[in-house]
């Protein structure tokens, strides 16, 4: 399948999409204990309006973050632009390509596939489509949430290995 990617740690290609890394430790930032609690229901980070206009901005997420039992939280609001790689984006479809340092959950504007967005494994690529039918112009909160393991006895640190923007076509000839 026909293809164009962008780079979310090259400069270049993040001002192509509008955006910048926001990243802040915690499963919910700023709360006490790093909003570690039992039977909480969820973080609101995952949410697109949530505010998080106060984190670190970064172009380096595979910088080593925190170490032992942790949770790192890494956003970024991407702008889908007229064209990748010499190509219209209308009629494509648009994903987000990574591998979390060591388990990493992927949300889209606030919602998570449970097939492909949710722990796959320690330090497995993971694929997630952004949008099926992405138009220029369009706004998308991409929030993932890395975790250190494995959790028993986590060790290293927290990170990015990469991630990429990826966009897809079919090939009319087929």
């Amino acid at each position: 399948m026909p293809r164009a990617t962008l780079d979310l740690q090259n400069a270049d290609d993040l001002q192509a999409v509008n955006a910048v890394w926001r990243v802040a430790q915690g499963f919910v930032p700023g709360e006490p204990n790093e909003g570690l609690v039992a039977r909480i229901t969820g973080s609101p980070a995952r949410l697109p309006d949530y505010d998080d206009s106060s984190w670190e901005t970064t172009n380096n997420v595979e910088e080593w973050r925190s170490d032992g039992f942790s949770f790192i939280w890494y956003r970024i609001n991407i702008t889908i632009p007229e064209t990748v790689g010499g190509h219209e984006v209308q009629g494509m479809s648009c994903l987000i390509e990574t591998c979390i340092d060591d388990y990493g959950e992927i949300w889209i504007d606030g919602k998570c596939d449970l097939r492909t967005g949710t722990v796959q494994g320690f330090n497995i690529p993971q694929r997630v489509v952004v949008s099926a039918d992405p138009k220029p112009g369009d706004q998308h909160t991409i929030a993932m949430l890395a975790a250190n393991g494995p959790l028993a006895a986590p060790g290293g640190a927290v990170f990015v290995r990469y991630a990429n923007l990826a966009f897809e076509w079919r090939d009319p000839r087929y």
